[in-house]
């Protein structure tokens, strides 16, 4: 492969960013585009070869480091080379997670393969043990494959449970894989269990806050209701973390709905919280002296 017909094919390719939407594609090369996302646009350049052109070079960055530390497991793309804004990989092909669950049932073995997957996440090195159903392809011998992987070392994204793969795979399939691991691995199902009571509960102290500025009572009344083991400071500091995220997340859908700017919520979101933390650890110097 040529590297330097790569660069002349991307410079006839424009991918720009849009807030909140797939990447706008202007094409001028004589690749065809085969799928495109928040991130960038995928081009085929051989049967089994492509190239995904990004808007930014953080988000190929972030993928191309990603994908190297994937090179170690057979669940990811094979890497060929990468530049500023463009990773020329292996094309995956099989049917998506997403599609197959919509004419088949999730097996246990299917479940399994899956738990297998995090845990080949957790080796290779990824801050986000997790992944969309969507990004993961089951190939013909039954092996799973992933593409867009840029978000798994993304520290900011990051929850103590696999969120975003047990959501997208629907109220009926959640409770399915539950139960399979819970089976095959029940530490870890109880793991799991904890921490979704965790966000639970954390939506219900988010209510407490938007509707009241102080309510420590009604606050310390919610926490009781999670039945704190092993370490418990540990696990307090998870739940702290976790109340950040749903107050995040929900705070910044509420202000979309209001038409703000979602980059600029974020950003006052992030100093409110560096506020509180700064006078969380001045009140504690202050009981110290």
């Amino acid at each position: 492969m040529s590297t330097e017909y790569v660069e002349k094919l991307i410079k006839d390719i424009d991918v720009k960013n849009v807030v909140n939407g797939d990447v706008e594609v202007v094409n001028n090369s004589p690749l065809e585009i085969i799928g495109k996302g928040r991130q960038g646009a995928v081009f085929r350049y051989t049967d089994d070869i492509c190239i995904k052109v990004y808007g930014n070079t953080e988000d190929c960055e972030r993928e191309h480091y990603a994908m190297y530390l994937g090179q170690k497991s057979n669940m990811f793309p094979l890497l060929y080379a990468a530049g500023d804004n463009y990773i020329v990989m292996e094309i995956v092909k099989g049917v998506d997670l997403r599609e197959y669950l919509q004419s088949q049932p999730l097996t246990e073995t299917l479940s399994y393969k899956l738990i297998e997957l995090l845990i080949t996440f957790k080796e290779v090195g990824f801050e986000r043990i997790d992944h969309h159903k969507r990004q993961i392809y089951i190939q013909p011998d039954g092996s799973l494959k992933v593409i867009d992987v840029g978000r798994t070392i993304w520290r900011n994204r990051v929850y103590p449970y696999p969120r975003k793969l047990l959501n997208s795979l629907g109220k009926e399939n959640k409770a399915k894989f539950l139960s399979h691991l819970k089976l095959l691995a029940p530490e870890l199902y109880e793991e799991w269990e904890y921490y979704m009571k965790m966000e639970a509960l954390s939506r219900e102290i988010y209510q407490v806050l938007l509707k009241k500025k102080s309510n420590k009572d009604a606050v310390s009344v919610l926490s009781k209701k999670v039945l704190l083991t092993h370490d418990e400071q540990e696990q307090i500091s998870q739940l702290e973390n976790l109340v950040r995220k749903v107050f995040k997340e929900e705070w910044v859908k509420t202000m979309l709905a209001k038409g703000y700017n979602p980059d600029k919520v974020m950003e006052a979101i992030d100093k409110h919280w560096e506020r509180a933390e700064k006078r969380s650890l001045n009140s504690k110097d202050d009981n110290k002296d």
